[in-house]
């Protein structure tokens, strides 16, 4: 007994292996999702032939002038009435024809993601204009520094699998400071796969040139992009925005993977029946496939079907609902049986606090989109309040989150050995208890995923603890983590010729 107190040297060593990353990570991102189908396989079927349907007979209207000859040049029709029809073979092809996976590459090569298949992994996104400050616990205007902030914080979660920019740097007015700006919060605090928005499309070659710089010098973004663009070049309902589909232009010119998101709201944007909406946006992303496949067939891109809800009786934004929940997992599923790499948009609480209601609409919407097999699953770290607020505390909680829901996703491995015949007799006939045997102990870390941050102790430990709840306790982490994470991921001899050529402004 002595030498069995000795080997786990006492309390203070139980809590430092509990808290050491174990040897095996029983559930790492890039698990297999598509086990929930929330449509059957006639659903889809006949959800798609709608949506081709509305291509083919209704179209897309304010078509920008390059594009329409693009399109009609890969077979889109012109209907006279300023509407572009897109025929059911010319579709097809597109489908056939696009990537149906890729790498988002990181700058460091080990934390790049292979996008495709049925791998789900957790992500960002989101362009909140506020910040629940760390602080006081209230909603500020969100700033640059936040954006720092926020994208030194995910450096650190395992479970944040890429970073899209969370917030808007609202103290920086102009356009062109802000999208140099942002791009540079990125790479210099993260080697993660990152993403951004571009305002405008001729923002975006200036910034490649700073995106080289961190690269190792002219045109080597280009050949191993670690930033992709969030586009949304459809505009609900069936027309196209000229400004986005610039921004399309030029980032295929630069090599610069996108993501075309299709954002209608129901009831508003699109109809208001869950079925028709599917419809319609999946004609809609549909269409920015087209579009993509008109200008360079096979171009990385991530069919970023994102469903929206609304609440009818009040116009607000829903994201934590129900239908919210069921709708994306419907759209993963969709873009799964097309073969097309999925993105889907999860875990948008509209909890202000960090409370019951942000846990269950979190947990609720993530875990349905993870199941279905949304490859990437955007707004899924760190969005609060209706995709209007950014949280540090979130962040840390939604990484913790997503270790659980990768655990489902992994499921129950059926073996002879986890069966556990022999194991059960040896108890039955042994010690009565499975404690300590080594059937238990090979599972211990193998199998189980052991929380950081959820409190497990008896109640009366919790209150000699301080009775903290799960704010307090990502509180604590996250002002260590930016009190102490401060990464150098730019050389000084790249900071110094970014800094010389653009209006840095940290």
């Amino acid at each position: 007994m002595c030498a069995k107190r000795a080997l786990g040297s006492g309390r203070k060593g139980r809590l430092a292996k509990r808290a050491a990353k174990p040897v095996l990570d029983p559930c790492p991102p890039g698990q297999i999702g598509g086990t929930y189908k929330p449509l059957t396989e006639a659903e889809v079927a006949r959800i798609y032939d709608t949506a081709l349907t509305l291509l083919a007979h209704l179209g897309l209207g304010e078509v920008p002038e390059r594009l329409h000859a693009d399109l009609c040049k890969a077979g889109a029709i012109d209907d006279g009435a300023g509407r572009i029809l897109f025929p059911r073979t010319l579709v097809e092809d597109a489908i056939a024809d696009a990537a149906k996976s890729f790498v988002l590459h990181g700058r460091d090569p080990a934390r790049s993601i292979e996008v495709g298949g049925q791998r789900v992994h957790f992500g960002t996104g989101g362009a909140a204009v506020q910040t629940l400050d760390i602080d006081s616990r209230s909603y500020r205007p969100s700033t640059l520094e936040d954006l720092h902030n926020f994208t030194r914080l995910q450096d650190t979660l395992a479970n944040v699998s890429w970073y899209t920019r969370c917030c808007v740097a609202t103290d920086v007015p102009d356009i062109f400071d802000l999208d140099v700006n942002t791009a540079y919060a990125l790479i210099k605090n993260t080697t993660k796969p990152t993403a951004t928005s571009f305002t405008l499309a001729e923002n975006i070659a200036p910034i490649v040139e700073m995106l080289d710089i961190a690269a190792g010098g002219p045109g080597a973004f280009s050949k191993r992009p670690f930033m992709k663009a969030h586009i949304s070049p459809i505009i609900s309902p069936m027309r196209f925005g000229e400004d986005a589909v610039d921004v399309v232009y030029e980032c295929i010119k630069h090599n610069i993977p996108i993501s075309c998101i299709t954002a209608a709201q129901a009831g508003a944007t699109a109809p208001a029946t869950l079925a028709g909406f599917l419809a319609q946006s999946l004609a809609e992303t549909l269409a920015s496939l087209v579009m993509v496949h008109a200008i360079k067939p096979g171009f990385p891109m991530v069919f970023s079907n994102w469903p929206l809800v609304i609440d009818l009786r009040t116009g607000a934004f829903s994201g934590g609902s129900g239908e919210s929940a069921v709708l994306n997992a419907a759209s993963a599923q969709i873009s799964n049986w097309l073969g097309l790499p999925s993105g889907v948009a999860c875990s948008m609480t509209d909890a202000k606090a960090i409370d019951a209601q942000y846990g269950m609409e979190k947990g609720l919407t993530s875990l349905a989109a993870a199941l279905a097999g949304g490859n990437l699953i955007y707004e899924s770290s760190g969005m609060t309040a209706s995709l209007l607020g950014a949280s540090f505390e979130a962040f840390i909680l939604d990484d913790e989150m997503h270790s659980h829901t990768y655990r489902a996703l992994r499921g129950i491995e059926v073996t002879d050995d986890n069966l556990g015949y022999e194991a059960i007799i040896e108890a039955v006939k042994g010690d009565g208890h499975f404690l300590g045997g080594a059937h238990t102990l090979a599972a211990m870390e193998r199998d189980y995923f052991y929380p950081a941050l959820a409190d497990r102790d008896q109640p009366v430990t919790w209150a000699e603890n301080g009775s903290k709840d799960a704010w307090d306790i990502a509180q604590d982490r996250a002002r260590h983590i930016l009190a102490t994470h401060t990464p150098e991921y730019l050389t000084p001899d790249q900071d110094a010729a970014i800094r010389a050529k653009f209006n840095i402004l940290t």
